[in-house]
């Protein structure tokens, strides 16, 4: 087995988890990178070559059991390891999301891929991730999941949205979950807040740029062996649930 660590990063074929398989690569990771679209996958991977990162193709639906399970079957075959998860892939759902008047299939739809997608990656991952000797697994949440903040009247926490921003407290809480079932290991589990980050997934609104949204995210995938576990960081430090 190769000593290169070894990194997978859902959603990695733009926006911020461009950014992360972009970071992580720069670190010496050999890079994993997981979509949906086989044409941006393909046309990712080949950028992250062209910039000098050591990336593969792992198609990969969050959303697919299928999918994901032969999405481990890449890993293993191009890699024969993992040491990182970056559960990055999420969607907002769109449309008007006002609890009173939101379509409950829209809930169903943001919870499949923002939580139970994060939850059938890491399990699938996870015989992987404990041959690991510090595998670290991060998923990327936002600050609109804390319910700190989103009872705060002067927090700003975006629009009303019964589908996005639920989705982010119960990944929140799926995240202290797995720290409790993996207390033992040598897994460290975390959230991680990119912030505001000019995504299409916003409009590109945001005022902050990918490259700035990995960075939370990148710190978490390679903390130290007395790292925390079970906790939410933004770029400048923890985040109240």
């Amino acid at each position: 087995m190769s000593s290169k660590k070894v990194a997978l990063v859902t959603g990695a074929n733009k926006g911020i988890g461009y950014a992360i398989a972009t970071s992580l690569g720069a670190q010496g990771f050999r890079v994993g990178v997981g979509a949906r679209d086989a044409g941006r996958l393909a046309d990712a991977v080949e950028r992250l070559r062209a910039d000098g990162v050591d990336a593969f193709a792992v198609p990969l639906d969050v959303t697919d059991a299928a999918s994901v399970d032969a999405a481990v079957g890449v890993v293993r075959e191009q890699a024969g390891r993992l040491d990182v998860l970056v559960n990055n892939a999420g969607i907002t759902g769109g449309g008007p999301q006002a609890p009173t008047t939101v379509d409950p299939d829209r809930v169903l739809a943001v919870v499949q891929t923002n939580v139970i997608g994060v939850i059938r990656v890491t399990n699938a991952m996870l015989p992987l991730l404990r041959d690991a000797p510090s595998p670290r697994i991060v998923n990327v949440s936002s600050t609109v999941g804390s319910l700190t903040r989103q009872n705060d009247p002067e927090a700003q926490t975006g629009p009303i949205a019964v589908a996005y921003s639920p989705s982010k407290s119960f990944l929140n809480a799926v995240t202290v979950q797995y720290a409790k079932e993996l207390a033992d290991t040598n897994v460290l589990i975390n959230a991680a807040c990119p912030g505001f980050v000019a995504t299409d997934l916003n409009g590109f609104r945001g005022t902050r740029t990918p490259e700035q949204g990995a960075i939370a995210a990148v710190r978490l995938a390679t903390l130290p062996d007395d790292g925390p576990t079970g906790a939410f960081f933004d770029e400048d430090g923890t985040v109240p649930w």
